[in-house]
């Protein structure tokens, strides 16, 4: 293929052919073609055909679509290509891509299509290295103008062999301008295996444009290159237009056919048909599949094992597909095969194309082909009569087909004997044994004996074709064992109805059991169970109910009108049996209860309001018609509660009690009401309400001086209580204080003077010092000198009171001689009070001082004998010089003619 003014590059032609075409290969989908080079005009009229390319969809389908890559160009749906309208002439030659997709096939192919301008000179042979025009450049006439026009070389695709021994770089062809003899021209190529990756694959000789390949390719790696050549002068200036080189590389046979799985699983039914589609395999060829290099044939090397026949299988030498060629398929016998497939390229010619092996493992999966056998013609069992849900008998079978499968698991069915349902066969689920179970209690007395046809089949249907066997039924034989039954009531529970009310000894009704076992004479005997009021009484022979107090419908132990009480019927057999039976009375309501009022307590205000009001409720413990509407009034005596309040029915069951004067004192009243019920008799009761009247605020709530009023007392009375109340203290005060003081005199000793003129009683009367009453609670002991200091020394250390003896060592008083002078008194007084007023442990001024203690008897006289006389001459003034202590002495003999 030749142009004016272009590049050349021719090495090998775009279809080689070979001696020796194999036979024609089987249908494969795609072009027919790879590449189309077609000479065109340079003038193309819209709509005009170009070419048609020819694809095959294997399926002769019609729903093949063709796409153009190039604008320009479309293709019909019979693969017509042809020029779009806006396509007017070519000045180049063109090329683009066309792609075809199937109808039913996701794959896409593409053939690519060269258009080449007329007139160019056909291709170089193969063995032509090179070959170049010279390109002559458009030049303008001077005559008419007219201008020669330039057109390019179109380069057909390089077909490079793939795995190439070389020896590298090896030339693939060479490229020139016509330009090259009037200028230097530079070489260049671009493109993936040129300047991008994968880099270094082919280069060029910038100086003479040789391109070579630098070492093999491999197809399955890359399949197909696409380069642009370039050609510039020195300084870099385009000289010739860019020319695209098309290089494909050509397939070898180098890879092996390999299977997608190494060990395929496949299954097949026994008793399939000669026919039957079992599995497909599948290998795949990474050399191309348009060539015999890529195209896999498969054959089966071997059987296991070879029952019924050697080949019991066949596959589809191109898809792969094995299918069954005989019958006798068995599950029974042989239940897998095991097959050895190989797989050969080139066709599946073994001389040259290479093969490989897998592994299919064929499952026979079992049909119900065999029906369940039973082992023996009859089986034989025992129950215990009222027995339920126990295996009385077990009925064994054989099936050959898989076991714990649809068609192996058998199902049992009873055909007749039990037209009650006492039985049901469950199968076993581990050994495929019917378990005849009791599910309905059998009665010896009705049956002895049952006489059972059963009937096995499998759950799955058996298959067509298939007879049942005569062995699939046999007899069963269940025997029933006589058992001691329990008493039986022939009402239980057993109802009766009765008034409440009834007395003691009230026979209600007879409660009998009777006895199941009617071949045995056995005798019953009655006793309570559950009475919980404890009304009832049961006769032990005939089970007569009788009431042992009276029956009370309103009592705790009743519900919705019934009482239940649980009687215990026992035999004498051996071993005893018993049986219980539940007795219902239901109570019929007597009006034998009064209404009664709420609330018991309630709060109104004094004067008559809306506030003045109480509702109050009716409540009966009877039930209807003993109940509501009920009757609400008030007594006439005393007539204060007429007068003071009034009474009305709200509804049935509610009334309103209020004041019927405008203003009432503030207290606590009870108001007694009548209230009746409407039974037949009707029952009345009179029932008070504690009603407190009090002063209310503007909210209607009582105030606080209001509920002390309002609660009975006035304030008169109150005081009066009060009162009371501190008299009655001060009464228990003075006694415990007499006592107390009555105690201290039994227990003091004697003084030298008679008690009824003793000075130390004189000096409490006074009561003109002190703080109060309860500085008088004096202890006069210590107006006496006791025998011994060990009660005060054995005190704990803490407070002491004021007129206690200190334990600190004390000071020293005068010792009266044993007779003192009548003269020396005088000095005597002087030195003991000089010792008192200096004495730091002295008591304090409130309390008498014990100067001497002499005992109870004394060598002296009275004192009183001491320069006394009866005329009252004796002048005391003195003692007022003594001080503050001996001020009451003073004031006792002192005073002259006052006192």
């Amino acid at each position: 293929i030749s142009a004016v003014g272009g590049l050349l590059a021719v090495l090998f032609s775009p279809q080689g052919t070979k001696a020796g075409q194999p036979p024609k290969p089987p249908c494969r989908p795609g072009f027919s073609e790879s590449f189309y080079t077609v000479f065109v005009s340079r003038e193309l009229l819209p709509g005009q055909g170009i070419l048609k390319v020819r694809f095959e969809d294997c399926q002769h389908s019609k729903a093949v679509g063709f796409e153009s890559s190039d604008p320009h160009f479309a293709v019909r749906p019979d693969g017509s290509v042809y020029a779009e309208q806006e396509v007017l002439n070519l000045t180049e030659p063109v090329q683009f891509m066309v792609t075809a997709r199937g109808g039913h096939d996701p794959n896409i192919w593409e053939t690519t299509v060269k258009l080449a301008l007329a007139g160019h000179p056909p291709s170089v042979p193969v063995n032509q290295v090179s070959m170049y025009t010279p390109l002559s450049f458009p030049r303008s006439s001077s005559a008419n103008g007219l201008r020669r026009q330039k057109r390019d070389w179109v380069i057909p695709p390089i077909n490079v062999p793939e795995n190439s021994r070389g020896p590298f770089p090896q030339m693939l062809v060479r490229i020139r301008s016509d330009q090259d003899q009037e200028k230097g021209i530079r070489y260049s190529i671009t493109g993936a295996g040129a300047d991008q990756p994968p880099s270094d694959v082919y280069n060029i000789d910038p100086v003479h444009g040789k391109m070579f390949v630098t070492r093999p390719l491999d197809r399955e790696e890359r399949a197909s290159y696409h380069l642009r050549a370039h050609a510039v002068d020195m300084n870099g200036n385009k000289v010739e237009n860019p020319i695209d080189l098309y290089i494909y590389v050509i397939d070898m046979n180098d890879n092996r056919p390999e299977f997608q799985n190494q060990v395929y699983n496949g299954s097949v039914a026994e008793g399939s048909k000669p026919g039957t589609s079992v599995m497909r395999v599948t290998a795949n060829d990474s050399d191309d599949d348009t060539t015999a290099n890529g195209m896999v044939r498969y054959r089966i090397l071997s059987q296991t094992p070879h029952m019924p026949i050697p080949n019991m299988f066949t596959i589809n030498s191109e898809t792969g597909e094995i299918v069954t060629v005989a019958a006798g398929l068995d599950r029974e016998k042989v239940s897998q095969y095991t097959i050895i497939v190989q797989a050969t390229d080139m066709e599946g010619n073994l001389n040259f194309g290479l093969s490989n092996t897998a592994t299919a493992l064929i499952s026979v999966t079992d049909i119900n082909d065999n029906p369940p056998e039973l082992t023996a013609r009859t089986f034989s069992g025992e129950v215990p009569e009222n027995r339920v849900n126990v295996v009385v008998a077990n009925l064994t079978v054989i099936d050959r087909d898989q076991p714990h499968s649809p068609n192996w698991a058998a199902q049992y069915r009873i055909a007749s004997g039990d037209p009650q349902g006492h039985f049901l066969i469950r199968t076993n689920p581990v050994n495929n044994d019917g378990m005849v179970t009791v599910v309905k209690p059998v009665d010896y007395e009705q049956n002895r004996a049952f006489m059972l046809t059963v009937i096995v089949s499998n759950r799955a249907p058996l298959a067509s074709g298939i007879q049942s066997s005569l062995q699939s039924s046999a007899g069963v034989t269940i025997s029933v064992q006589d058992v001691n039954e329990p008493p039986v009531f022939p009402s239980n529970p057993k109802s009766i109805r009765f008034e409440e009310g009834v007395p003691a000894g009230t026979t209600l009704t007879v409660f009998a059991a009777q006895d199941p076992d009617l071949f045995i004479h056995q005798t019953v005997r009655y006793s309570k169970l559950s009475d919980p009021a404890n009304w009832l009484r049961i006769n032990r022979t005939n089970g007569q109910i009788t009431t042992m107090a009276m029956l009370d419908r309103e009592s705790m132990y009743v519900k919705d009108n019934i009482y239940e009480a649980t009687f215990l019927a026992a035999d004498n057999g051996s071993p005893p049996a018993s049986g219980t039976g539940t007795l219902q009375i239901q109570l019929i309501d007597v009006n034998d209860n009064a209404p009664v009022l709420m609330p018991k307590e309630a709060q109104v205000c004094e004067r008559a309001s809306p506030r003045s009001r109480v509702n109050i409720t009716a409540s009966d413990a009877d039930a209807d018609p003993h109940v509501g509407p009920f009757v609400f009034e008030l007594p006439s005596y005393p007539p204060s509660i007429r007068r003071n309040w009034t009474v009305s029915r709200i509804s049935g069951d509610y009334a309103q009690l209020r004041l019927r004067i405008a203003y009432l004192d503030a207290g606590v009243y009870d108001v007694p009401i009548m209230v009746s019920d409407s039974g037949n008799p009707p029952l009345s009761n009179r029932s008070g309400i504690k009603v407190k009247v009090c002063p209310c605020d503007d909210n209607g709530d009582c105030t606080t001086t209001g509920a002390v009023a309002a609660a009975g007392l006035g304030t008169g009375a109150i005081i009066a209580i009060l009162i009371c109340i501190i008299i009655l203290l001060t009464m228990v005060l003075v006694f415990v204080m007499w006592m107390k003081r009555r105690e201290k005199e039994r227990q003091a000793k004697p003084l030298l003077i008679d008690p009824e003129d003793d000075v130390r009683d004189n000096i409490l009367k006074y009561d003109e010092e002190g703080g109060g009453e309860e500085d008088q609670d004096y202890d006069l002991s210590q107006l006496q000198q006791p025998e011994s200091l060990d009660h005060i020394i054995n005190k704990p250390v803490g407070v002491r009171r004021v007129d206690e003896r200190p334990i600190i060592a004390e000071s020293q008083y005068p010792v009266r001689p044993s007779l003192p002078h009548p003269g020396d008194i005088g000095d005597f007084i002087n030195d003991g009070l000089r010792a008192a007023d200096n004495d730091p442990t002295a008591p304090p001024y409130d309390s008498l001082l014990v100067f001497d203690y002499e005992g109870s008897g004394s060598t002296a006289g009275s004192v009183s004998s001491l320069n006394s006389s009866s005329s009252g001459d004796q002048d005391y003034d003195y003692l007022n010089d003594w001080g503050p202590r001996f001020k009451k002495l003073a004031d006792l003999y002192g005073g002259g003619d006052d006192d």
